[in-house]
């Protein structure tokens, strides 16, 4: 992908200036354009395996996610179109609309026609992009459609008025659709209460300070940026409602506040949760809150995140050799990757070109860059919301999130653990295995399998602390009686990890993963230690109830690497209630400090008094028993 010259005047850390950013939409707008079948109406992206929607819908899926960054790109340009880009997405919305139908009922030979949008179809996802698109580019292409063509298109957005989205973050897709509809005057008073019926769902997931819920009572993940706020703002901002910007911008400023904690110095957002071949949408929310005035973050830095994102990933093999984003993390990585994505879902990533709408000589890209927080210093961040606990190191530029409040688990019912949500910690370095032994995980072996977290209930998230409650499930089901009440402290670039586990049949062995790196590994000391090609450390050492450590492989590895090792603790329980401990630390740094000098003591009784003094000299005191805990530094 050629690129202008870097910048590092401008932009001291990445180089990258809003050239940059143009360059790459337009490359990755030309890429597709082979793919576009007659009139341009579906974007047939190649792929070895259809999402569960079916090919027609992935078609309809490339055009949508693709008219998006493509209508960001003209718009941010006034209306500038040197590729010709909005002719082929008007052939594309006159021939789409003409015989839309279901999948299963379309004729022989019919390569064009769009699906209906139908209760909970992925229709409903792209015919929000579509609106927005739309929206944007309006006096360039929907006034200048043919009468024709735009009573066709309305007619099929319509669909999203009146059909039932899932329930979560897809309330926003009709809101999205209502919010061009009302504006070119198509069912006005349906579109009305789209927009009124998607912000009142949405209200009833905030939990407060920037933080949703995404439909499941314990979701949360990217789809908090990329979706829950960046939806209701772009349609207050365009809307020029200034009422509804100036509530959900507060919102998305308190999110932000928190959110840009989640980068690391490379540029990479956190590996956590669903979706995330979506990649550099990640972005998408920290340029709303350029774009509408609500954010905490000088203009220097919003670039420096948003650029350091982008640029992450085409450094890593995102882009194929056609000049496709794959789906997957750096390169194609089939795990990650949820039945409903095609091979166009990675393009929900245009949203991340949502700064072109700032022009050139606004300061986000006028400004010098400034340092990522990642890279001020040493930060250990509690959300309490989410449940999540965010470490970051200056000297490596790692975050790392301890992860005591997400496990996207419906209401109703408790579903097999997702690796993406259920773990202890996530990482901006670091994926979750997927066989074998579970990173950043304390499993009870029963009948030689072991157990799932499950449910994740939070018991709050404080200054360096965050704690929560689970059940052990084995077979699908929680082991009768036995409850764990887990507790991260962190400081610098360590993290002490305790459990208590009560109602455990004595002799239970247990184990417990540590960080599970990219790269070659050793043994070392008296605990384990996993080395990521001298660049990445993972350490992890017994400080109480553990036996044995060792290093084993991680089968298949990670999406960082296809070989990659994980230090892990075994024990046996002595049946009533266990305590157990452990030091842990990922980190890049040249020279760390030993983990070996950081102490832990524990004192019997309920609820257990223990102590940390860490490698720098300082000393906490934490109290834990089933069910609550509490952490006091002493100096």
């Amino acid at each position: 992908m050629p690129l202008p010259p870097e910048d590092r005047h401008l932009s001291p850390r990445t180089g990258w200036t809003r050239a940059h950013w143009e360059a790459v939409a337009d490359d990755l707008l030309t890429a597709v354009r082979p793919y576009a079948g007659p009139a341009h109406a579906l974007i047939n992206l190649p792929g070895t395996r259809p999402s569960w929607s079916g090919r027609r819908s992935d078609g309809l899926e490339g055009y949508a996610r693709t008219f998006l960054p493509a209508a960001l790109r003209i718009a941010g340009a006034g209306g500038a179109d040197p590729h010709g880009l909005l002719e082929r997405y008007a052939d594309g919305l006159d021939a789409g609309t003409r015989t839309p139908t279901s999948e299963r009922d379309m004729a022989d030979g019919d390569h064009q026609s769009w699906p209906l949008i139908t209760d909970r179809g992925q229709a409903m996802v792209e015919a929000a992009s579509i609106a927005f698109a739309l929206r944007l580019t309006r006096p360039w292409l929907w006034d200048r459609l043919d009468s024709g063509v735009r009573e066709r298109v309305g007619r099929w957005l319509t669909g999203a008025l009146h059909h039932t989205p899932n329930d979560n973050n897809w309330w926003l897709f009709p809101l999205s659709v209502g919010g061009f509809l009302a504006e070119a005057g198509i069912e006005e008073k349906d579109a009305r209460a789209a927009v009124r019926q998607g912000l009142e769902k949405i209200d009833q997931w905030y939990l407060g300070h920037g933080w949703y819920t995404d439909g499941r009572p314990r979701a949360f993940d990217h789809y908090n940026g990329w979706a829950l706020h960046l939806y209701p703002v772009l349609h207050a901002h365009l809307a020029g409602d200034k009422a509804l910007l100036a509530r959900y911008g507060s919102r998305l400023a308190s999110h932000i506040a928190g959110y840009a904690h989640t980068f690391g110095a490379d540029g990479a957002p956190i590996h956590q949760g669903r979706s995330l071949t979506y990649r550099f949408a990640a972005t998408s929310s920290l340029w709303a809150g350029a774009l509408t005035g609500h954010t905490p973050l000088p203009p220097g830095a919003t670039r420096r995140l948003a650029s350091g994102a982008l640029r992450y990933f085409l450094d890593r093999g995102a882009v194929d050799e056609n000049g496709l984003l794959t789906l997957g993390w750096h390169g194609p990585e089939p795990r990650l990757v949820q039945p409903y994505s095609g091979p166009a879902s990675p393009y929900w990533a245009g949203s991340g070109f949502l700064g072109l709408l700032l022009s050139p000589e606004d300061p986000v890209w006028t400004d010098r860059e400034e340092p990522a927080p990642a890279e001020t210093g040493d930060i250990v961040l509690a959300l309490p919301q989410p449940g999540w606990l965010v470490q970051s190191t200056a000297a490596d530029g790692l975050v790392r999130l301890h992860n005591h409040g997400s496990d996207d688990q419906p209401a109703d019912q408790v579903q097999p653990d997702n690796p993406h949500y259920a773990r202890l910690a996530h990482s901006t370095a670091t994926g979750p295995t997927h066989e074998g032994t579970a990173d950043n995980h304390l499993a009870l072996l029963v009948d030689g399998k072991r157990t799932e977290r499950g449910r994740v209930h939070p018991l709050g998230a404080g200054p360096g602390w965050a704690a929560s409650t689970w059940r052990p499930r084995a077979a699908g089901r929680e082991l009768p009686g036995v409850t764990v009440t887990s507790l991260t402290v962190a400081h610098g670039p360590d993290e002490v990890r305790i459990h208590l586990v009560t109602g455990a049949e004595p002799g239970t062995e247990v184990s417990h993963g540590g960080w599970a790196v990219a790269g070659t590994t050793l043994e070392a000391g008296p605990g384990a230690v996993a080395r990521a090609d001298g660049r990445l450390t993972s350490e992890l050492i017994g400080l109480h109830g553990f036996a044995t450590a060792a290093v084993v492989p991680v089968p298949g590895g990670t999406a960082y690497g296809s070989e990659a090792a994980l230090p892990v603790l075994t024990g046996a329980l002595p049946g009533g209630t266990a305590l157990l401990a452990c030091a842990a630390r990922l980190t890049a740094a040249a020279t760390p400090s030993p983990l070996t000098d950081l102490a832990f003591t524990a004192r019997p009784g309920t609820p257990r008094h223990l102590g940390v003094r860490w490698t720098d000299g300082a000393v906490w005191e934490i109290r834990i028993d089933t069910g609550t805990v509490s952490v006091t530094p002493l100096n």
